[in-house]
């Protein structure tokens, strides 16, 4: 097999380059304007689509700064036939609730045919690429490894790959800071969707050097080519950016709610509510049987976790969700210093707390929750109380990652 390439448009890496040495002289990080790999794309690094049939991956976080759609940029750039469309899960707009299955369709504006990969298939088939030259990716993601939008890019670049498509990731940021791994690392038997391959469950990596990485390391096997962003470093967070805030899917609709994703998504995985269904998904959690979420709250505000608080409350839960139709009472999360903020650590503790409360009421969601935590160790450590012990297992796994995935990083 032959081996992978990686390839950086030589202008956009230009600029890269040119803002870490500002940076380096005491230019300021915060607020920068960061342009998307889209508008790199567009401004001198056509050569990769001029001429060519080109497919694109993409949702409605596929934007500019302007906030043009991916799909008209690149339908009306010059010497390019947009010829495919690819919908993730939650499909082309964003609009569909997690799980729902995603049609194919045809996009009204251009009338190109949009391929479903969260249905039938979660790659493009070779029949869908029979027609295109070249694969493009450009989806914002959560920073996280359970979030299905990074298994549909390294699968499909996989599969363009199995097609001698080069296939190209449009960069976006990592919404919560590039400098931060954690949450340990995926056990291979539990590789489901929401866990493809071994990586941290907080990989601290953009899009483009995460494929980097599975491709660097023999997991996928790709043509890759990144088209970087302009004017990004690994400590900016989402909203350092200065680029507009979509939220990449229904349920994530703020940055604390991104913040608090990596740890409350577990719930998911057990019989509470992890929020869907009220005005702050990922910021609640509760049940009807959690009456006692005052004395919960006092707990876990004693164990002075960094970056957070608990409060008690209580929320009508939406029909179709945990609880729907419901008004229950619950624990809200609130954000008080993302950067000293551990959500898979509170996540865990919260867990702990819980079970231990109400050990005839709590009940895990099998096999979803093992697939989450990317092993079985974090629900065994929670039903034996043993958090504090499994948590420098995985740091320490996490740590290991971060080494491992340094050299494929494209920004300070």
């Amino acid at each position: 097999m032959r081996l992978s390439r990686f390839r950086t448009p030589r202008a956009g890496l230009g600029a890269l380059l040119a803002f870490a040495a500002a940076c380096a002289q005491g230019a300021p990080a915060q607020h920068a304007s960061v342009a998307p790999g889209i508008e790199v794309l567009l401004r001198d690094s056509m050569s990769l689509v001029r001429g060519k049939r080109v497919g694109l991956i993409t949702n409605q976080s596929g934007r500019d700064r302007a906030g043009r759609s991916d799909i008209d940029l690149i339908a009306h750039a010059p010497g390019v036939r947009l010829v495919a469309l690819f919908a993730p899960e939650h499909g082309i707009r964003g609009t569909a609730e997690a799980g729902a299955t995603i049609a194919s369709d045809t996009d009204a504006a251009t009338g190109v045919p949009i391929y479903s990969l969260y249905g039938a298939v979660h790659a493009p088939t070779p029949a869908m690429l029979d027609s295109v030259d070249v694969l493009l990716y450009d989806i914002q993601d959560a920073g996280v490894r359970f979030y299905t939008y990074t298994s549909t890019m390294a699968l499909s670049a996989d599969a363009a790959g199995k097609a001698h498509i080069p296939f190209v990731v449009l960069d976006r940021p990592d919404p919560i800071g590039g400098d931060r791994v954690e949450g340990g690392v995926l056990d291979s038997a539990y590789r489901s969707f929401v866990g493809e391959y071994p990586i941290a469950l907080r990989y601290g990596l953009t899009p483009g050097e995460l494929l980097r990485y599975l491709v660097g390391t023999g997991q996928v096997h790709a043509d890759a080519h990144v088209v970087p962003l302009d004017g990004w470093r690994r400590d900016m967070w989402y909203d350092d950016t200065a680029l507009p805030w979509l939220p990449p899917s229904p349920a994530l609709r703020t940055l604390d709610a991104m913040a608090l994703y990596p740890g409350t998504v577990f719930f998911e995985g057990t019989n509470l509510s992890e929020g869907r269904g009220t005005d702050q998904p990922f910021q609640l959690v509760g049940a009807p049987w959690l009456t006692d979420a005052g004395a919960i709250a006092r707990e876990l505000n004693l164990m002075n976790m960094g970056g957070v608080r608990f409060d008690s409350t209580s929320r009508a839960v939406a029909a179709g969700q945990k609880f729907g139709g419901q008004t229950i009472p619950m624990l809200r999360l609130s954000v008080t210093a993302r950067r000293q903020l551990r959500p898979v650590e509170v996540a865990a503790y919260m867990l702990q707390v819980i079970r231990r409360r109400h050990p005839r009421e709590f009940q895990w969601v099998l096999p979803h929750m093992d697939e989450l935590a990317g092993s079985d160790a974090l629900r065994k450590a929670v039903d034996a109380g043993t958090v504090a012990r499994l948590l420098p297992t995985l740091e320490a796994q996490s740590r290991a990652f971060e080494r491992a995935s340094a050299r494929y990083r494209l920004y300070r």
